[in-house]
């Protein structure tokens, strides 16, 4: 008897790699939603971000309080901004690194060490730059005896209520709620005589972000 001819076995089925799930959509106004929601999560949970926060504001307050350069104003926004890039590119390296690390692995750690370098480098250098330009203003300074008397009288109320509003210890809605609404009126009164409305609106942006922080805390807790 003659062997019946055995049938060639398919190849076996690759599997196929989860799949993400979807992010609720692809135009411009999902990415920026996208977007906002990576800043927001940076400041929730990462501390130094809501410390460059805070720093963030006082410098805008003096840059609003004392009349600065064209020049001088640039420079000290771009310092805050590119602060600010480069805590989230860390924040993004850290979760990546976690990610593909899955145990201790040295070179991890030094990953997480240059890229947290980077940013100490850049606070740095903005803290000289700072500091060049008041001692280059330094008469201007002199002789805006009032306008920074009035910075401190209302900038640090402000600051206080952009600290508790970033603050990661639980709390009740209200505090959140109360300090928002007042470094928004603290701010009201610090507007109609400001010396830079430019500085001005990046501390309103910078409440702004603070306040959302503390909703998406909020959030978090609540679903935990």
């Amino acid at each position: 008897m003659s062997t019946p001819a055995l049938s060639p076995q398919p190849p076996p089925e690759k599997k196929q790699p989860p799949t993400y799930p979807p992010r609720g959509g692809s135009g411009m106004l999902a990415s920026l939603c996208h977007a906002w929601n990576g800043l927001i999560h940076t400041v929730v949970h990462q501390r130094n971000m809501r410390v460059h926060l805070v720093s963030a504001l006082l410098v805008g307050l003096v840059g609003s309080g004392i009349e600065l350069g064209l020049a001088e104003k640039v420079t000290l926004i771009f310092c805050v901004l590119l602060i600010f890039f480069a805590e989230i590119l860390n924040s993004a390296l850290e979760h990546l690194v976690d990610l593909a690390t899955r145990h201790f692995d040295e070179k991890a750690r030094l990953t997480k060490d240059a890229a947290a370098a980077g940013v100490l480098v850049l606070a740095v250098g903005t803290v000289v730059i700072f500091a060049a330009i008041l001692v280059h203003n330094w008469e201007t300074v002199i002789n805006s005896g009032p306008q920074i008397a009035r910075q401190v009288a209302l900038g640090l109320p402000l600051a206080l209520c952009v600290m508790v509003l970033v603050l990661p210890q639980p709390r009740s809605a209200w505090v959140d709620r109360l300090a928002f609404v007042g470094g928004a009126i603290l701010l009201g009164a610090l507007a109609p005589r400001t010396a830079s409305s430019v500085f001005t609106a990046m501390d309103a942006g910078l409440l702004i972000v603070a306040g959302a922080a503390a909703r998406q805390r909020r959030r978090e807790r609540m679903g935990g």
